[in-house]
């Protein structure tokens, strides 16, 4: 019998996107549905992105180079400077999105079968990556307790084997809101020098950080350039999460020459897109402003409406828009199916994103959520008035069974 691979079959499903079945069968008998499930804010892709489609005079939408446009890439450089991150052009190549710049450093650092730390939770399709990859992630548990701040180095080195190759972690994180200290990431840099590591850091939401929290970045760190990995992306920054327009940034000149190879693969990225977000990097800081203004307020309706729901523990973000939250409950994937199947107040309910997809210990976070606040503050109310019902209902449905 005709079979297809292991390595497809093994792939996780992904807990963010599993419930979508649910939520469309809701919607069908009219019921409305808020989705704080996923990070698609509703925030207005910036003026700059659009004009720049509009008024192009191409007449062949032609590749590019693999790398990625170079007057993009050179632009590029420039924002990074502003961001006290000096890189060069030539050390950035252009990606379909963030993924594909994660694919890219574990492939030209890792070989299969080695391994990589990762904190826990994390963005859900590190696993997914690593598994492509054939690479094994190692957990480090933070908790929820204490914010997700970074675990004690103690327990990185714990960890460390002879097929330990890497770290990677996410600053703002995804899908906590957590934003590493210097002190923390100072650590990290005495640990894979130490012990000979690559460091690889997912930057994507830099320009949403809040509390006056400091953004320190891994090409920030001195002595560790041949080893650092900056991922990033577009989506987030300018809310253009179609575009799929990444990037990864190396100083190692071997490692981009070999991530190239796999660019060539593909070919390019999207020419179009290049051109628009080449533009986008003039968006006023004004734009950023108030987008990172209208975040907070959105945190602060979430935490509010956290707050007036008995036997609830949760962190606050400082970055990002996500954060997460445990409940009282055996299995937050049951509760968030059902509020889609046999939950409603006032003919709406609310999705939600388990997270026991962004842990790779098995069982945890069995009863926590992730919540992304990226609907505006008055959607996000009826939101909130619609989990605190729901969850009210569902205790009360479970505890007489």
């Amino acid at each position: 019998m005709l079979k297809i691979s292991q390595r497809a079959v093994a792939l996780p499903a992904s807990p963010i996107r599993k419930l979508v079945p649910f939520a469309e069968k809701a919607k069908k008998i009219g019921r409305k549905v808020y989705h704080l499930n996923i990070g698609q804010p509703d925030v207005q892709t910036p003026e700059t992105f659009w004009k720049a489609i509009q008024n192009h005079n191409l007449k062949v939408l032609e590749y590019t180079h693999s790398a990625g446009l170079e007057s993009y890439r050179k632009k590029l450089s420039q924002y990074y400077q502003k961001h006290n991150i000096s890189v060069s052009y030539e050390d950035i190549i252009i990606t379909v999105g963030g993924s594909e710049a994660l694919f890219f450093a574990m492939f030209t650092c890792m070989n299969p079968n080695e391994e990589i730390i990762i904190p826990e939770p994390f963005y859900t399709n590190y696993n997914a990556f690593a598994q492509i990859a054939g690479v094994k992630v190692v957990p480090v548990s933070s908790k929820i307790e204490e914010g997700f701040k970074l675990p004690p180095i103690s327990e990185f080195e714990k960890r460390i084997t002879d097929k330990t190759k890497a770290i990677l972690i996410a600053n703002p994180g995804n899908p906590t809101g957590y934003i590493y200290t210097r002190e923390e990431l100072e650590q990290l840099k005495d640990l894979v020098l130490k012990y000979d590591l690559f460091l690889i850091s997912d930057e994507v939401y830099r320009e949403f950080i809040y509390d006056d929290k400091q953004y320190v970045s891994v090409m920030h760190l001195k002595g560790v350039e041949d080893r650092t990995i900056l991922v990033d992306s577009v989506s987030k920054r300018y809310s253009a999460c179609g575009a799929r327009i990444g990037a990864m940034v190396c100083k190692n000149k071997e490692i981009i020459q070999c991530a190239l190879k796999m660019g060539q693969a593909r070919l390019c990225a999207p020419m179009l897109e290049q051109i628009a977000c080449e533009a986008a990097i003039d968006t006023p800081q004004s734009y950023f402003d108030s987008v990172t203004q209208d975040y907070v307020a959105r945190r602060n309706v979430v935490l509010e409406g956290l707050s007036r729901i008995p036997n609830v523990i949760y962190n606050v973000p400082s970055g990002a828009f996500y954060l997460m939250a445990k409940f009282p409950i055996e299995s937050s994937e049951h509760f968030c199916q059902w509020l889609l199947e046999h939950f409603e107040y006032n003919n709406e309910t609310v999705m939600l994103a388990p997270a026991g997809g962004f842990y790779a210990t098995p069982d945890a976070g069995k009863n926590e959520v992730r919540i992304a606040y990226v609907l505006e503050v008055n959607e996000l109310k009826k939101a909130m008035t619609c989990l605190q019902k729901g969850l009210e209902q569902y205790l009360q449905q479970t505890s007489t069974k």
